[in-house]
């Protein structure tokens, strides 16, 4: 059998998740969300199955819908404490430090549900730099799945929702990119089953190729 052809993408500007997407944290997140999970009488696994992508808040609200908002948002402050402080297993997602080099000079923007404390901390544990542009938990009053975040990335570059491409690894992410607008690549297992427009293990198969008009082809290699 003929292999796959290459998938292309055409776009002005990328927005980039960071958990899952550049960086592998899923070991911090599960040990996290395991403790607070027990805490709460609540099955870990369940609780696991809706965490990724999200601030901590937006996932509690779900499970403990009858809480105050204000002692979820105490219970997320001592959990990104908790994150922060803990970096063992968080690795780069592979050829993550490769493609963001590549992007050096282009219109792109992190779009992360950690805040900004948090980012640093895990993208440097992943020996990753911070794109130029960032868009965290502070950046906005909801959580993805609202597409606030993305829409913040596009405004803050430039450009309209429409020119831009997400990277997203979530349930929650890839459907904060859709309600923005935006086409979406997605990166990993968590995404597959969320039909992005393309789809790739990892960042390993990505190349960005900037055209003389201002036009970037995103090339998913099989």
């Amino acid at each position: 059998m003929p292999s796959p052809a290459p998938i292309r993408l055409t776009t002005r500007a990328l927005l980039l998740d960071m958990d899952g997407t550049l960086v592998n944290s899923d070991a911090v997140v599960e040990r996290c969300f395991t403790r607070w999970a027990v805490r709460h009488g609540l099955d870990p696994a369940a609780v696991l199955a809706i965490a990724h992508g999200r601030q901590g808040h937006a996932t509690m609200a779900e499970l403990l819908p009858d809480r105050p908002v204000e002692v979820n948002l105490a219970e997320n402050a001592q959990m990104l404490a908790e994150e922060r402080a803990d970096t063992e297993g968080v690795v780069q997602i592979p050829g993550a430090d490769a493609f963001l080099a590549s992007l050096a000079g282009l219109p792109h923007a992190l779009v992360t549900s950690a805040d900004l404390p948090l980012a640093r901390v895990r993208m440097d544990a992943a020996g990753l730099p911070l794109p130029p542009v960032l868009v965290t938990a502070e950046s906005v009053g909801a959580s993805k799945p609202d597409p606030e975040g993305f829409l913040k990335g596009a405004a803050a570059l430039g450009f309209t929702p429409a020119d831009c491409l997400a990277f997203e690894d979530s349930a929650a992410g890839i459907a904060a990119a859709r309600a923005a607008g935006m086409r979406v690549i997605g990166i990993g297992p968590r995404a597959a089953a969320h039909h992005p427009d393309a789809h790739t293990p990892d960042l390993t198969t990505l190349t960005v190729t900037p055209t003389p008009d201002g036009l970037l082809t995103v090339t998913v290699h099989p």
